[in-house]
């Protein structure tokens, strides 16, 4: 009973109210004394203290309610259940007479508020009335009839009647599934319907409605509301998870999927009941697909990761859907499946084939889970505990991923094979063996493990290989890059420098990654970094320069490594710009440290660009650098005033590479080898070793470009002695030297000497050098404006310092060489000589020097 039906009469007004009221009319007599009006405004405060203190006495224990009685008999008391009903049968009659002028724009407005109606019933617990049941059912046979007559009724209706009409009956259909068991019965035995519905009103209208009262105790409350609430779904009735309800429940959370105001948390419980009561294997397949993608659906937003504990719980129903699958050859699960009751349990007898093909996708679970985790890294803060917690995980996800590559090699389904042993290959093709052998551990004892393991397969190069043989073979372009970039990326991270550059060059790649997806590109600019750290760790200073000179020259190395967002001084990047780039951002354990990037590419700049500097004797010359960034640090800190002891590894490296310039090599080869940074590398005390090597070789290449003008011998056991070193080795150094052409000098091995000869050239002949060079320049510059006009312009970054890969690009090469040759000043040795074209490592083998890296755009 609502509060309004017990709010008491309003008592009669007294006589002199009206008297009051006049006072406020036009035709009111205005002769009245002020007097008057006075004793008339204190009878009415009488009055209403009266009424206030009788309103009052109704609430008082033994209040006075006997004036009441005789007015409780005359109002009718409706329930707040009868009164939705009474509004609802309003609606239904409005509807009756809308159809009697076919008037269903008026119907499909009255058909929602009815709904809403109904649902409101429903919330409350109780049946939905029987005269709904019989509005779907004459709605339905009205909607036949209006059909039945399209062709003639269409041409009598408007637009938007007709449209009203299709909503309608798309409306009435839908809603007719939900009760169609009430309109089965109304339609076979309409007196047993009507029957139900009596007693079910009866027996409502007979329950008398308790007044509330307050609670004693709370756990009095909380026993009332065990007994007298249950869960309950549409239509009031109540929800019981039996294996036979569990299709039916499966397609309303499939119906409701998607929609807003969807309780994403609430289906997934209903799932996780559905699958303790599910009984076939069936079910249980059906159950694990419905779980798994909903738990997905849980976070729809792209920016944020999924949360920690659903991502594991999804990963251990990916598995045991693996496992059921595995266990039951004759249920399979495929991308593309023919049409079949969804409503219906199926059997393997019911099958052709003994096969039951079900509707999913494992791999996309498999993709979104890797994705997930690959989310949830880049959103953690790396530098806590969480992160550490979180990545402890990837060996499960890495079991998982392993799991269903046996599970597909079982049932030979190819496409999602090549699929999931990529996303297995880009798990470990990073990382050291210690770590491979971590995530391979509990691979043997796996349900279904994969064909090829660590354990059979000896190592981890074995393993990689197996992995991206498999997928050269896909007919995949996009696999078969990554495959190939993972695979050399592999080999310079063991040192195997001449393989992994071979392997690159033979692929082509860098001819065609700059119009690669943007993960490519980044995977492409890591694999070509990683080789030149290669061969910085084996000792191939020259080949280590060249490759990373490229990717340092843009300014961006954080930005191409896809590990920083780069902030360019006169650009700014929009939200959804900034966005896409965090999103593809790499996880902090890939990362490729800069710091030590940079020490390696600063030290090998060093040990090119010195003894270069020091063959030079024109500023024209000395204006050509092979490294750029090098020389304009080196520049900075020739013009500082004051120079303090070294703090970070730019000033150790500058204040080497002044010593080196001075030939102090003890104190650059100390200076070099106090770098902390160098205990980040793999086995650092053969790589001290090994640059204390090449800073004595580059010493001794310096002091004979910087002294030879001055001397007309030099004895080879004095410079053995001076720069440590063993005299075998001066003689080989020096003798390479005079045979490339870069010192003007004879050896005299029976004396132990060099003899060094001075040629002055003539002012003819150093005309004749610099209209050469000259010369060489233009032709390039033609070269380029004819590239430009035809069309041929490569990818950003395909040249650099007017070098091509192509092989006019290496005449060139030799045409400067020779000139150098000519006239007895190299540049640093690096351009002369037999072998000089490969001197630059991977610069010159590429299409241009610049194609080691690639723009991310």
């Amino acid at each position: 009973m609502s509060s309004d039906d017990e709010a008491p009469p309003k008592p009669a007004a007294s006589a002199s109210k009206p008297t009051g009221m006049s006072r406020f009319l036009k035709g009111a007599v205005s002769g009245s004394s002020s007097s008057e009006s006075e004793s008339e405004e204190d009878s009415d405060e009488d009055e209403s203290d009266e009424e206030k203190v009788k309103k009052k006495s109704r609430f008082l224990v033994g209040g006075d309610a006997d004036n009441e009685s005789d007015e409780d008999v005359k109002r009718v008391v409706k329930s707040a259940s009868e009164k939705r009903l009474d509004e609802m049968e309003a609606v239904g009659k409005t509807i009756e007479n809308a159809l009697k002028i076919n008037d269903w724009v008026a119907i499909s407005n009255e058909f929602d508020k009815l709904t809403r109606m109904v649902e409101r019933q429903t919330n409350v617990a109780e049946r939905v009335p029987g005269f709904y049941v019989r509005s779907l059912l004459s709605l339905d046979q009205a909607l036949n009839t209006a059909l039945s007559k399209e062709k003639e009724a269409k041409k009598k209706m408007n637009a938007s009647n007709a449209r009203a009409l299709n909503t309608m009956k798309q409306k009435v259909r839908k809603t007719s599934k939900e009760y169609e068991k009430e309109i089965k019965l109304l339609q076979e035995d309409p007196e047993a319907f009507e029957r139900e519905y009596a007693v079910v009103a009866t027996s409502i209208a007979a329950v008398p409605v308790p007044k509330p009262k307050k609670a004693k105790a709370g756990a009095e409350v909380d026993e009332v509301a065990e007994d007298d609430f249950t869960t309950v779904g549409k239509g009031g009735k109540a929800m019981q998870y039996t294996s036979e309800s569990i299709f039916q429940n499966l397609h309303l959370i499939q119906e409701a999927r998607g929609k807003k105001n969807t309780n994403r948390a609430e289906q997934i419980k209903i799932l996780e009941k559905l699958l303790e009561v599910s009984v076939t294997v069936y079910q249980r397949i059906r159950v694990l697909l419905g779980l798994v993608s909903s738990r997905f659906d849980y976070n729809s937003s792209i920016t944020t990761h999924m949360p920690t504990d659903l991502w594991l719980s999804a990963q251990r129903e990916v598995d045991a859907l693996i496992n059921v699958l595995a266990s039951n050859p004759q249920y399979s699960v495929e991308e593309v499946a023919a049409d079949y009751d969804e409503l219906a349990e199926r059997t393997p007898e019911q099958e052709k084939d003994n096969v039951v093909r079900i509707r999913g996708s494992i791999i996309s679970f498999i993709d979104r889970l890797d994705d997930e985790f690959t989310k949830s890294l880049q959103n953690i803060d790396p530098h806590g505990t969480e992160y550490v917690e979180r990545l402890s995980d990837e060996k499960g996800l890495y079991q998982t991923i392993c799991l269903s590559q046996g599970f597909y090699e079982k049932t030979k389904q190819d496409d999602p094979l090549s699929r999931v042993i990529l996303r297995r290959l880009e798990h470990i093709y990073s990382k050291p063996d210690a770590v491979v052998q971590a995530l391979e551990s509990a691979l043997p004892s796996s349900t279904s493990p994969p064909s090829v393991t660590l354990a059979s397969s000896g190592s981890s190069k074995a393993l990689i290989q197996f992995l991206c043989v498999h997928l050269y073979k896909s007919g995949n372009p996009i696999l078969k890059t990554r495959a190939m970039l993972s695979h050399v990326y592999h080999y310079a991270l063991h040192n195997d420098f001449h393989r992994a550059r071979d392997m690159l060059l033979m692929s082509h790649l860098q001819e065609s990654v700059h119009v690669a997806d943007v993960a490519t590109q980044i995977l492409y600019n890591r694999t070509v970094v990683q080789i030149g750290l290669c061969a910085f760790r084996v000792g191939l200073i020259r080949e280590s320069q060249a490759t990373l000179q490229d990717i340092f020259n843009t300014q961006r190395v954080k930005e191409l490594l896809a590990q920083g967002v780069h902030q360019q001084r006169y650009q700014t990047l929009s939200p959804e710009q900034e966005k896409a780039e965090r999103q593809r951002q790499l996880p902090f354990h890939m990362h490729i440290n800069t710091e030590l990037l940079e020490a390696a590419f600063l030290v090998s700049s060093m040990l090119v660009e010195i003894p270069m500097l020091a063959s030079i004797d024109s500023e024209e010359q000395k204006r050509k650098a092979v490294s750029k960034p090098f020389r304009r640090l080196l520049d900075f800190a020739d013009r500082q005033v004051f120079t303090g002891p070294p703090e970070s590894t730019r000033d150790h490296i500058m204040q080497a590479s002044k010593a080196l310039q001075e030939g102090d090599w003890e104190k650059c080869r100390d200076l070099i080898q106090s770098i902390k940074i160098w205990s980040l590398m793999p086995e650092s005390t053969s790589l001290k070793d090994m640059l204390s090597k090449r800073i004595q070789e580059e010493a001794l290449r310096t002091y004979l470009f910087a002294y030879a003008p001055h001397y007309s011998t030099l004895s080879l056991t004095l410079l053995a002695r001076t720069f440590s070193l063993p005299l075998k080795q001066v003689t080989s150094i020096v003798s390479k030297m005079i045979w490339s052409e870069e010192l003007a000098a004879s050896l005299d091995q029976a004396a132990g000497v060099v003899v060094l000869h001075h040629v002055d050239m003539s002012r003819v002949q150093h005309l004749a050098l610099t209209l050469a060079e000259r010369l060489g320049t233009l032709i390039e510059q033609n070269e380029k404006t004819l590239d430009t006009k035809q069309g041929n312009t490569p990818a950003w970054g395909d040249r650099a310092e007017g070098t091509k890969g192509e092989k006019r690009g290496e005449q060139t090469q030799e045409r400067k060489g020779r000139s150098e040759r000519s006239r007895g000043t190299p540049r640093g040795g690096s351009r002369g000589g037999r072998g000089a074209r490969f001197a630059q490592g991977l610069g010159n083998r590429m299409p241009g020097s610049g194609s080691t890296t690639t723009r991310v755009r």
